[in-house]
């Protein structure tokens, strides 16, 4: 399944009962999103707000066609809530929850592989995507995309995600997809299933990765950039200070030994040809210098 999502989406929110399931499922649908049905066990036959709930994934998907899930559960419940999803047959599975156990991420993304082929997970612990203009299926904030491309943009890091949209918004710039995959230490989708999908699309021009410390996501990624991608990459990554040892902000951003700095994680982007800016604040300009003239 594509990490793009456009106004064909039809996205089932599990979770739209709760309180954050329920803030962000219709602020999804008040950008436009179809957000076709919920789920919350024991509360089939509820709506929210005029949108349908059921009790699993499975009638939601036989009643409505819903193709993407939108996961916002609590940590105890996500991996059972993303296997519910794959079974179901939904192809794009996006996981917002945070502080699930690093096990239960690892048998969760290890059981799609082997069993679950067809379905794509974003996430977990991520802002989830937006295409600008056409669906938002996540907690991205929907005002500060601008729509029309040729951007994509690629993040590891939640706020700095926003940071990146707001920085080319500003300059005018728009985007295609923003996807955050995410920072714990099992992502469903790594840097290289993005970077491929925005090489592959007509209509972005330009990528914006921002990465940060720990695991080797982004060397891998720019082994990926220097033997395969010829679409122009701007990216910062986060954490020059950061200590050794030192886990700083959530479990996959800490630095073993050597492994995971930022200033190798730089110099590996830098030596496949992507242009590293210093500051986040640099993104938006950086990117104006990348693409030239409109």
């Amino acid at each position: 399944m594509s990490i793009f999502v456009d106004r064909s989406t039809r996205v089932v929110v599990q979770g739209l009962t709760g309180s954050q399931g329920r803030f962000h499922g219709l602020r999804n649908r008040a950008y436009g999103t179809q957000v076709v049905a919920g789920v919350t066990p024991g509360k089939g036959g509820q709506d929210v707000d005029g949108i349908p709930v059921f009790d699993t994934v499975a009638e939601a998907v036989a009643e409505t066609a819903a193709d993407t899930s939108l996961i916002l559960v609590p940590a105890r419940m996500a991996a059972g809530a993303v296997v519910e999803a794959a079974e179901a047959g939904i192809g794009l599975v996006v996981c917002i929850t945070e502080g699930i156990p690093v096990h239960d991420e690892l048998r969760t993304v290890d059981r799609l592989a082997a069993e679950f082929p067809g379905t794509r997970l974003l996430g977990p612990n991520c802002p989830g995507v937006i295409s600008p203009g056409r669906c938002n299926v996540g907690i991205i904030p929907g005002e500060i995309a601008l729509e029309g491309g040729p951007v994509g943009v690629v993040s590891r890091s939640g706020t700095l995600t926003y940071q990146a949209l707001q920085e080319l918004t500003r300059q005018g710039i728009g985007q295609t997809t923003c996807v955050g995959i995410g920072g714990d230490p099992v992502p469903g989708t790594r840097f290289v299933d993005c970077l491929r999908a925005f090489q592959d699309d007509p209509e972005t021009r330009a990528v914006i990765l921002i990465g940060e410390i720990g695991g080797d996501d982004e060397e891998r990624a720019a082994r990926f950039i220097a033997d395969e991608m010829s679409t122009p990459v701007v990216a910062y990554v986060a954490g020059m200070t950061a200590p050794p040892g030192r886990r700083m902000g959530h479990a996959g951003a800490i630095i073993s030994g050597s492994s995971g700095t930022a200033a190798g994680k730089v110099e590996a982007l830098q030596a496949a040809g992507a242009s590293v800016v210093a500051n986040p604040t640099e993104l938006g300009s950086r990117m104006a210098e990348v693409l030239g003239p409109a």
